[in-house]
């Protein structure tokens, strides 16, 4: 890992950061790209080592994303933490705000049991670029069929109530879903820990299967990926200090600041582009992308 250029690190921060929030996998593209450039990138490039020293790097991409998500929905989260905290001092779940963190909360206790029991063993057993390939295509096909079903499912409208601007007002009809709806939602992000499984596309299709617009539950999926991206990722810094972030402290730097800024415009473009927009085109380029992926490294 200390072989790392400044060049791979930039490189894979940016595909870090758009990976994660686009619906298409930044795992399995973490595992793809440098599998398919081959060479250096190959050998250098391996997440599926049981130590590995790559990995180490992504985890200071995965907190760049993180505060980059924190950043954009920073008044959602003002609210949010907010609405925690009275409602834990009062011992109450009244408000919008309240209820939406709590939702929040429930829904991300399956990913947060599953990540520490199976995180290591599905990345080292099937971290390699054959099986991500073939679950990059296991994705699009999820997105495809998510968005055929959701057209015969009845979006539900909820309504604002007296919100003061728009995310106030999607907040508050994310704040009246049901909670076992909301936990099926948030119990979908599992399937994130197969590379080539992307945790918004997955998270996306469960929210479009119950009720919510393209537009909520884009939201609501980057709002639930925020604290397990950045608690994935606050787990392993102590990584970053010792023998597998030895040598790399420059480029982990350098990465996480390209992850950070495209990040920040990916969350940017999708929560317009999911305002009129469907997921479609991610299930095309997913399917497309696995299936020639996986024609290149059985070829080989």
């Amino acid at each position: 890992m200390s072989q790392l250029d400044y060049l791979e690190a930039i490189v894979v921060g940016a595909f870090q950061g758009v990976t994660e929030l686009f619906p298409v996998s930044s795992l399995g593209h973490s595992v793809l790209v440098p599998a398919v450039v081959g060479g250096r990138w190959a050998r250098d490039l391996d997440v599926s080592a049981p130590e590995s020293p790559y990995l180490a790097f992504i985890v200071g991409l995965h907190v760049a994303t993180a505060a980059a998500l924190l950043v954009f929905f920073r008044r959602d989260w003002v609210r949010i933490i907010g609405g925690f905290v009275t409602s834990v001092r009062y011992r109450r779940v009244r408000t919008p705000a309240e209820r939406l963190a709590w939702l929040i909360v429930i829904a991300t206790i399956p990913v947060g049991v599953s990540g520490l029991l199976l995180e290591h063993l599905f990345r080292t057993t099937l971290g390699r670029p054959v099986p991500a390939a073939a679950f990059l295509i296991a994705n699009g096909v999820v997105l495809y069929v998510g968005e055929r079903l959701r057209r015969r499912t009845n979006t539900v409208q909820t309504a604002p109530g007296a919100a003061v601007d728009a995310d106030v007002a999607a907040d508050q009809r994310l704040s009246r879903l049901p909670a076992g709806r909301a936990a099926l939602i948030g119990g979908a992000q599992v399937l994130a820990l197969l590379p080539g499984i992307s945790r918004s596309g997955v998270t996306m299709v469960a929210g479009l299967l119950r009720g919510l617009s393209h537009e909520d539950a884009a939201r609501f999926s980057f709002l639930l990926a925020t604290p397990v991206i950045l608690a994935a990722g606050v787990l392993k810094v102590p990584d970053l200090f010792g023998p597998l972030g030895a040598g790399i402290h420059g480029q982990v730097l350098a990465g996480s600041v390209a992850s950070f800024v495209s990040a920040y415009l990916a969350v940017r473009f999708l929560t317009r582009y999911f305002h009129t927009r469907t997921l479609m085109p991610f299930a095309i380029y997913c399917t497309l992308a696995g299936t020639a992926a996986l024609a290149w490294l059985t070829l080989q």
